[in-house]
């Protein structure tokens, strides 16, 4: 839930630990009592003052930069105070209690100079930004995503989204839905006119354009939702297919332990790199097998395994080209390539990898000239060699393609969110409505408008103009303390 907002806040802003500076941070409504008392001076705004900060015994705590930001020209909205100190935990904590204590304290009148002056949840002050008109709800989400980006491509992303870039297509939508209300508004309005309000404004042609920019939106916004989800990819495949030498030839580390012997992997091993910019969570599993010597450990891996697959946005089915003329080994993948099938949703790509092409050259040309002939080649199957790293750049541009990653359109992609990408879905099924309601032999107007309402509402959630304060709630609780 939204915390409650007309309190006075105090966090430490800056990350834990030491460092060369540390800032604290404090949000509130009319600070210039609190300011004089705990600084000794009226200090001028938006202008750096150096100065000693000095506890209740006149004893300086730390030598300090204070700014004073009064509202509304500041982060907040309202007026803000922050003090630069020595990046060290236990001065900044003491520089927090010294402002609660000031804020406790009375003036000639006895009453505290900050009344209700207390720690700030996390998110809190980029919560009042956006309670205070100041950011809206995309660009409120993108500074978490700009703090959080693991990739120089997100970081670029989240800059453009809290510019307002994702925001501004939004607004375009918005209003041009609102138009097109107004239209159908007017006929509902006034239906003995003669005048056909629709026709004359090329209300089609009007929501047909909705739709066109809406789809440009969509595929931007599935963009930014990679470059800030990133990409779960599972490993998967029997003992011995080189599972873990594919983790850390992708990684570039040795990460995963690597040995002959079955049953070597027996947890989750993970790793996350990029390619292009987008982030790729890879997995490495314990090897997919029913044998007898299975032991209780692997067992659990096994079960593991499974459960991560389930989780996947991509699997990488490894096969060992040395085994496969065994008819035991080609039993065992069959197996499991049906139970994959039974398992995973229909959206989820399966890519056939076979492995170790540095040993078996013969029988990958053998393989090539197999599949050709019998017209099973698919753009899912790749040969490769974890040991020498033949075949990974084809497997990166495959794990892009599969999730529909549009590298050259890159540059100017906005982050987004899973949230966002589901909003416009359900504003594209709206119209989509819409349409059919328009293009019906009697068009029922009041459908009509009703499904353009609840487009405009659904567009309303991205930005946070309709937005429910449990969803508040959870957006800003993600956020970091102090921001």
């Amino acid at each position: 839930m939204l915390a409650q907002h007309d309190a006075p806040i105090i966090a430490v802003a800056t990350a834990p630990g030491r460092g060369a500076v540390g800032i604290v941070r404090v949000s509130g409504k009319n600070l210039n009592a609190f300011v004089l008392a705990l600084c000794g001076r009226a200090l001028r705004p938006r202008e750096a003052t150096y100065m000693p900060l000095r506890d209740a015994t006149g004893v300086p705590i730390d030598q300090v930069l204070a700014l004073h930001f009064p509202g509304p020209h500041s982060y907040t909205g309202e007026d803000v105070l922050e003090l630069q100190a020595h990046g060290g935990p236990l001065v900044l904590q003491l520089i927090v209690a010294h402002c609660l204590r000031v804020a406790a304290s009375h003036d000639e009148r006895g009453q505290p100079l900050l009344r209700g002056l207390r720690l700030a949840q996390p998110g809190e002050f980029t919560q009042r930004a956006f309670l205070n008109h100041k950011l809206d709800l995309a660009q409120a989400e993108a500074v978490a995503d700009l703090i959080d980006a693991s990739t120089e491509a997100a970081a670029r992303g989240a800059s453009r989204s809290l510019s307002g870039a994702f925001s501004q297509e939004i607004h375009q939508l918005r209003d041009a839905l609102i138009h097109l209300r107004m239209l159908v508004e007017a006929t509902l309005d006034f239906p003995e006119e003669d005048i056909d309000f629709l026709k004359q404004a090329d209300a089609q042609g009007q929501l047909t354009r909705i739709q066109e920019h809406l789809g440009r939106v969509m595929t931007q916004t599935k963009q930014g939702a990679l470059l800030r989800e990133g990409i779960r990819v599972v490993i998967a495949g029997q003992p011995n297919a080189g599972k873990s030498s594919l983790l850390n030839a992708l990684a570039g580390a040795e990460l995963a332990i690597v040995t002959p012997i079955a049953g070597t992997t027996r947890d989750v091993v993970q790793q996350t790199i990029q390619i292009e910019g987008v982030p790729l969570h890879v997995i490495d599993t314990a090897g997919l097998r029913e044998h007898p010597d299975v032991d209780e450990v692997e067992r659990i891996g096994i079960e593991r395994a499974w459960d991560q697959i389930g989780q996947a946005d991509a699997v990488l089915f490894l096969h060992d080209l040395t085994r496969k003329e065994d008819p035991a080994y080609a039993a065992a993948d069959a197996h499991i390539e049906q139970t994959l099938q039974a398992r995973l949703a229909s959206h989820v790509p399966l890519l056939h990898l076979w492995n170790k092409a540095d040993a078996q050259s013969i029988a990958v040309t053998q393989l090539n000239a197999e599949r050709s002939f019998r017209g099973q080649a698919k753009a899912t199957d790749l040969t490769l060699s974890a040991k020498t790293g033949d075949g990974l750049p084809a497997l990166r541009q495959a794990l892009l393609d599969v999730v529909g990653w549009q590298g050259g359109s890159a540059e100017g992609t906005f982050i987004a969110r899973e949230r966002h990408v589901e909003a416009l879905r359900e504003v594209d099924g709206h119209l989509m409505q819409a349409n059919a309601c328009m293009q019906a032999q009697a068009p029922a107007l009041d459908l009509l408008a009703e499904e353009l309402r609840l487009s405009q509402n659904a567009l309303n959630t991205i930005t946070g103009e309709f937005s429910s304060d449990d969803l508040l709630g959870v957006i800003f609780s993600s956020f970091c303390i102090g921001k």
